[in-house]
This record gives structure tokens, C-alpha cells and sequence, in this order.
């Protein structure tokens, strides 16, 4: 992706400007690897040593001393994005800590996928499925607003001790210019447990506004770092409570959009009064290409390219035009690729 920029300084000063925003590295004057190593060790030995871990858990977690290395951080360009801005990647396939990150994700993140179930968006199709249940116990008026909001870097900012707290209370109830980065906010997007860890953090974060939209039956639902919900209150008073919810912790930053048509995912809704409407979404940015048909992947990818994108179709348009526009744009794509 870096040839994707004309001068190289130019993605260096919008990476610059990004470490600079968040205030989430700190630089340091030795490679610390060997440090972060050997405390890890020790972390493991004493555990097993007051038998507070089996011996397979240790051997599950323990690092190997020949094929350990510093995580690396790298940016990637968001085209569907005015200006362009960088999605920061840290790749931590072989640091210290990544057998106890697989060990402790292997292990909580089924027991966190059972509990919030209800309020986790897996997909297009299952927010549309929520909404037809919400038209069908009439929710749905004329006056309901939608609303999405994004958590603006949540891996990134995702405050480190409170995440950790915030853990424990859940069962109750990188070298750039031959420098050193120590990651002091948030953690890595591409680690085994940063994504269960920040839902977790998450599960804490929303439990108020879930309760108020289960009070009043309206629909709240998340994707990672999306949320959509419905509302029949007054915009003033959905603002109020997203101000609300705002504040609960000074990393944890939204970008609202509220309408009665709104974008989520791959999905288009409208509200058009009283009556729900839904189709596929393309960002501005997505291109209409596929694989080549004249490429040597076998033959079953291509047909299922083309029942997936037909299947999306069905499943997405609520009305018999909004199918066939999307077919044709399915169309369109397939005579691009030849």
C-alpha cells in the first residue's frame, strides 16, 4: 500500500501526525525485547511455581528465545476517507506475549460471545432481521430517528488499566528510524486478545445505554467499534444521551450520525415514514472489480462470487427496485472483469 502515495513524505507526516494525536507510544533508547522476554519468563515460571497454572498452560504460553521479535508498526491508507487518513497495523506475531494472549483469548472469548449475543451486530443480515422484528411489534414511527456512531480508534486509545479492571469484573457479573516504541494507551489490533479485551471494555461502556434501549424497546446493537440504535425520542435528547455516553471515559470518543436514513456497514436504512427500507451499500471509495475470470483460480470461486453478491441482493432490498438496481450494478462489476 505504500506505493499508493506519490512522496513518501507525505505518509510519513499523516503517520507522524497520528502518533502525535493519540499520544500512544512513547520512544525509548534501547530495544527492549530482551527486558519484556525475560520478564515474561519469570512472570510464567512463578505462576506454575505456586502451581496457579498447569504445566500445559505454561507450555501453551511460555515464548520460544530463538524466535521471538519485536511487534512493528505500520500504517495502511483508508481511500474511503476525505483526506485519506492512516489505519495504524502493529504486527505482533511473534513477540513475548503472544502465547498468553492465544491462551487467555482461546479461553474468554467464548464465555464474553455467549453473554452478549443479543446485542452483537455480526452482520448486515442480522441488524436487518432485528429491524423487521422491530417493525413487526410496531416500533417502527414515523418520528423514530437512527443513529450510528463510530468509537474513533477504539484498539488504539483503549485505556490499558481499566481495561484490566474492567476484566475481572466481566465474570462476576514497534522500529520506525531504528527507534523503539513502547505502546503505553490501547493495544494491538492484530494481537489475539486486544479484540476481546476491548469488547469486554466495551460490555462495561454500554450497559446503561443498553438498559435504556431495552427499557423502551428500542434496538441497540455493535460491531467492534460501530453501534447502530433506534430511538423515538427527540433529537435533543438522543444527543443528550450520546453526550452522556460520551463522557464515560476521556479515550473513548464517538462520531455520531443520526437521521432517518442512515448508512451501517454494508447496509442502506430509511425510515420513510413509518416504513422501513433497506439495500446494499457501496462505499464511495470500493471499486467493482473481482478476481479476473481469465485467472487460474478454480472455477467454484467465481460461481460463488456471483451467488454471493446475488444472495446480499435478496437479502438486503426491501423493495423490488432496490433489487434491481443492484443487480444491475452486480452486472456491471461481472462485464468489468470480462
Amino acid at each position: 500500500w505504500y506505493f499508493a502515495y506519490s512522496h513518501a513524505n507525505d505518509y510519513e507526516q499523516k503517520a507522524e501526525a497520528y502518533r502525535q494525536k493519540t499520544g500512544a507510544n512513547i520512544e525509548l533508547e534501547t530495544d527492549p525485547l530482551r527486558t519484556v522476554f525475560d520478564k515474561v519468563v519469570c512472570l510464567l515460571n512463578n505462576r506454575r511455581s505456586k502451581e496457579q497454572i498447569r504445566a500445559w498452560q505454561l507450555d501453551k504460553m511460555m515464548p520460544k528465545r530463538d524466535k521471538v521479535a519485536l511487534a512493528y508498526l505500520y500504517f495502511i491508507p483508508k481511500p474511503h476517507i476525505e483526506g485519506t487518513p492512516l489505519r495504524p497495523i502493529v504486527s505482533p506475531m511473534n513477540i513475548p506475549t503472544t502465547g498468553i494472549a492465544k491462551f487467555l483469548d482461546k479461553i474468554i472469548r467464548p464465555l464474553f460471545d455467549k453473554h452478549v449475543r443479543w446485542t452483537t451486530i455480526i452482520d448486515g443480515v442480522y441488524l436487518i432481521r432485528r429491524l423487521e422484528t422491530y417493525v413487526e411489534n410496531d416500533y417502527l414511527k414515523p418520528t423514530a430517528q437512527l443513529c450510528t456512531f463510530d468509537i474513533t480508534d477504539l484498539y488504539t486509545m483503549l485505556p490499558q488499566e481499566e481495561s484490566l479492571n474492567v476484566l475481572t469484573e466481566f465474570p462476576l457479573q514497534h522500529g520506525y528510524h531504528k527507534k523503539f516504541y513502547r505502546q503505553i494507551i490501547g493495544g494491538t489490533m492484530r494481537s489475539a486478545f486486544t479484540l476481546t479485551l476491548a469488547n469486554i471494555f466495551m460490555w462495561k461502556w454500554e450497559k446503561e445505554l443498553v438498559c435504556r434501549q431495552n427499557a423502551s424497546y428500542e434496538i441497540y446493537g455493535r460491531y467492534i467499534d460501530d453501534i447502530f440504535l433506534t430511538s423515538n425520542k427527540s433529537l435533543d435528547k438522543i444527543n443528550q444521551m450520546l453526550d452522556e455516553a460520551n463522557q464515560f471515559h476521556p479515550n473513548i470518543k464517538l462520531v455520531r450520525q443520526i437521521g432517518t436514513s442512515i448508512l451501517f456497514l454494508d447496509v442502506y436504512i430509511e425510515n420513510k415514514n413509518g416504513t422501513l427500507e433497506t439495500s446494499v451499500y457501496h462505499k464511495d471509495a470500493a471499486e467493482p472489480y473481482i478476481v479476473p475470470f481469465k485467472s487460474d483460480h478454480p472455477r467454484h470461486i467465481f460461481k460463488n462470487i456471483i451467488d454471493g453478491a446475488l444472495t446480499r441482493a435478496i437479502r438486503f432490498s426491501s423493495t423490488l427496485s432496490a433489487f434491481n438496481e443492484e443487480r444491475r450494478s452486480i452486472k456491471l462489476m461481472l462485464l468489468y472483469n470480462g
